[in-house]
Formats: C-alpha cells, sequence, structure tokens
C-alpha cells in the first residue's frame, strides 16, 4: 500500500491544493444532503407513536451529538499525530475543528433541551450524559482558550495537544453513560452492528442527515486549516506567490 496520499496531507503545501480542490463539491453535496435529510424528516417521515412530532428534533440533535464527540476523536489523533511525528498540519487542523466542534456540542445540547422539555418535562437534568456533554462543551471552549493565551507557538502546540489527549478521556464516558448510569437518557438511537428499532422511513433521512454532517463539517475543516497554513506559513515563497497570482486575478 502506497501512503504517499497520506504523506502529502501532512505538507501544509500539499493540503492546501488537495483541500481546495475538493472544498466546494464537499459543501455543495453536503448541502444537498442536508436539505433532503431535513425535508425528508421534518415534513415526511412518520409520527412517533409515543413521542408524536416532537421526536423530529432528532434529525438536528442526533448528527449534532454524533459529530460533536468525532470531531474531538479526531482532534485527539491530531494532538497524537502532532506529539509524535512533529507535523504542523496536525495543530492547524486542531485550531480549524475546535470551533467547529464547540459550535456542534452546543447544537447538541440545545437541542438536547428542546427534546427534554416535553419528552422529561424539564429543560435540563444533570443526567450523566448531557454533564459529559457539557464538559465536552467546556474542553473545546478549554482548547480554544488556551491557544488564544499562549502565544509562543512550540509551546501552544504541545499545551493544546496534552489538553487534548487528557480531556478524550470523556467521550467513552459520553458513549458509556448510558449503560454505566440509570440515565433519562434513551440508548443511541442507531449503531452499526445492531439493527435500527425505527422503521426505514425514519432512519433513513436521520442518516442522510448523518452523513450529509460530516461532509459539511469535512468541507469546513478544509477551509479552516487552509486560512491557517496562509497565516502561518505567510513568510513561505509558495504562499507570497500565490497571494501575487490571487491579487493580480482579481484585479
Amino acid at each position: 500500500m502506497k501512503w504517499t496520499f497520506f504523506h502529502k496531507l501532512g505538507s501544509p503545501r500539499w493540503f492546501y491544493d488537495i483541500a481546495g480542490r475538493h472544498y466546494a463539491w464537499l459543501m455543495m453535496l453536503s448541502v444537498v444532503l442536508l436539505c433532503i435529510g431535513t425535508i425528508w424528516g421534518l415534513v415526511f417521515a412518520p409520527e412517533d407513536y409515543q413521542q408524536g412530532n416532537s421526536f423530529r428534533i432528532i434529525y438536528l440533535h442526533v448528527p449534532t451529538a454524533i459529530l460533536a464527540q468525532s470531531c474531538y476523536m479526531m482532534m485527539a489523533t491530531a494532538a497524537l499525530t502532532g506529539l509524535v511525528w512533529k507535523m504542523k498540519i496536525a495543530d492547524m487542523f486542531i485550531a480549524a475543528a475546535a470551533p467547529l466542534g464547540a459550535a456542534f456540542t452546543f447544537l447538541a445540547l440545545f437541542t438536547g433541551a428542546v427534546w427534554g422539555k416535553p419528552t422529561w418535562g424539564t429543560w435540563w437534568v444533570w443526567d450523566a450524559r448531557l454533564t459529559a456533554m457539557l464538559v465536552l462543551l467546556f474542553l473545546y471552549l478549554g482548547v480554544m482558550a488556551l491557544r488564544s493565551a499562549i502565544e509562543y507557538s512550540d509551546m501552544r502546540e504541545k499545551s493544546t495537544a496534552i489538553l487534548v489527549l487528557v480531556g478524550v478521556i470523556n467521550i467513552p464516558i459520553i458513549k458509556y453513560s448510558v449503560e454505566w448510569w440509570n440515565t433519562l437518557h434513551q440508548p443511541a438511537t442507531f449503531t452499526l452492528t445492531e439493527k435500527p428499532a425505527m422503521p426505514p422511513e425514519m432512519w433513513v433521512p436521520l442518516l442522510v442527515m448523518v452523513i450529509g454532517s460530516y461532509l459539511f463539517f469535512t468541507s469546513l475543516v478544509f477551509q479552516g486549516v487552509r486560512n491557517e497554513i496562509l497565516q502561518r506559513e505567510a513568510r513561505k515563497s509558495w504562499v507570497k506567490k500565490l497571494l501575487a497570482t490571487e491579487g493580480s486575478t482579481s484585479d
């Protein structure tokens, strides 16, 4: 197996080019899937026999909750990669992904509260999973705050990577909290290893929303990392040449 593609992804110059070539179609495909999934789930999916129409919030809640956790796992992988192999692109990914992860976590908590009011009769309870998700939000905010507080780049990268790796212990707590403790939160809506409890007309649009959310996240990360590359590699000749070319084209 050839690893040339992955080595290129580790190079800021190559990543900038690869991300630029894939950003547009990923964004367009994600928007199409999100529109299809939203309309299908909110309009055409049948009512739940217990929760009625209030269950439809899952088409927003589940994708954001899944992506909030996946984003942190990706950041942890990037943190380990940066510490071990000293790849600059790893820290750039963390810088671009952390605000997105915080946004998805906030949306997961907000939509969960909207769902919880008619389902549980309250906006918030100190449920194990809800509390762990709140901790995840604080971790994202902590990573962003730490990066802003440290000016020296090497120290910032190492400190951020260590914080991300320490915080990753919260992810299995989120995932298995409904099994380890007696919680109000229901188990996973569907998994890759078990047959969905919902009929296809309910879970297929949810799957469409999950895929669309991942593609949307990927396109935003690509653009975010590209911006980081331009800022950090501004003194490199290829960046100066690129900016000069873009400036002459716009004129």
